[in-house]
């Protein structure tokens, strides 16, 4: 039996760069929300469930094909949109195809973990699922809205302190310039509000991407968007730093779409960043370029 020939990837197929070599469990296609300006990712799909006896038969092939490996992702853009009840089935048939795994990942949105009591959390974190990457991109209300976040700063706070005691971590993304320089103070100082108040295990930094352009941004974003250049999108990512305190979260700006490559621990290396970022902006005259995607 070849491999490819039973399994069926509804492509673009995302994971995360931590997630390179685990093997991709395509739970649920899309996203359940799809609407977030900056997000493009899954415009060509419409968001539905797979059903659980082709998961089954995936699970078995890939489980014989992919042995030894020690982390499953599940995939699209929202797995832990899943209810209990039809997720803990699909954990079940991981382990029993994979044997004891390190580790179970999934994307989610805050309201996803909302959704589930607290002893379904717990039965979730048991079958495996110990760590949730979610996409927070900004603590401010107003940003949220403008931008059509299906959430608030309220939702992401308990989402993911409910997370946390039922013993699953959270990998948290932000997106430097989501605001543009309107909104950029706000969204630096209220972000970092609220990360010290979670304090993810894992926290990375994204820089706002524009594939389409900026004018398809700006039609998309619901208020004033003008776009940051390099230095002012330093400048915000120093202030988040700086008004950010929270404890052993592991930091990391290193994606293809960021500028600078940050990397430490904040509670440890918060003031070596800082100073990193200071001393870039004062030896560059990095106001004189433009933002431009990396990828262009």
């Amino acid at each position: 039996m070849q491999l490819f020939d039973t399994i069926h990837y509804d492509e673009p197929l995302f994971r995360p760069p931590g997630e390179a070599n685990s093997a991709i469990i395509q739970a649920t296609i899309g996203c359940s929300w799809n609407k977030c300006a900056f997000c493009e990712m899954y415009t060509s799909k419409k968001f539905r469930l797979k059903k659980f006896e082709d998961l089954q038969q995936e699970i078995k092939v890939i489980s014989r094909h992919y042995q030894g490996v020690r982390k499953i992702f599940l995939a699209d853009g929202n797995a832990f949109v899943l209810s209990a009840a039809k997720l803990l089935p699909i954990l079940n048939e991981i382990n029993s195809g994979f044997g004891k795994t390190q580790r179970i990942s999934s994307y989610a949105l805050p309201n996803d973990i909302i959704s589930k009591t607290d002893e379904e959390l717990r039965q979730i974190k048991d079958a495996g699922l110990k760590l949730l990457y979610i996409g927070i991109e900004s603590g401010d209300d107003e940003l949220l809205k403008l931008i059509d976040k299906s959430e608030t700063f309220q939702s992401t706070k308990d989402g993911i302190l409910k997370a946390h005691k039922a013993g699953i971590d959270t990998s948290v993304m932000i997106l430097n310039g989501l605001g543009g320089k309107k909104y950029s103070r706000q969204h630096a100082i209220n972000t970092a509000t609220l990360i010290t108040e979670i304090k993810p295990k894992f926290l990375s930094s994204l820089t706002l991407s524009l594939p389409f352009g900026e004018a398809h941004y700006r039609s998309r974003f619901k208020g004033e968007y003008v776009q940051q250049t390099i230095a002012e999108l330093a400048e915000e990512l120093m202030l988040f730093i700086e008004n950010c305190n929270t404890e052993n979260t592991i930091f990391r700006s290193d994606h293809v779409s960021n500028h600078l490559v940050l990397k430490g621990i904040l509670s440890r290396d918060k003031n070596e960043l800082i100073e990193y970022i200071r001393r870039v902006l004062n030896e560059n005259d990095l106001n004189a370029y433009p933002v431009v995607p990396p990828f262009l």
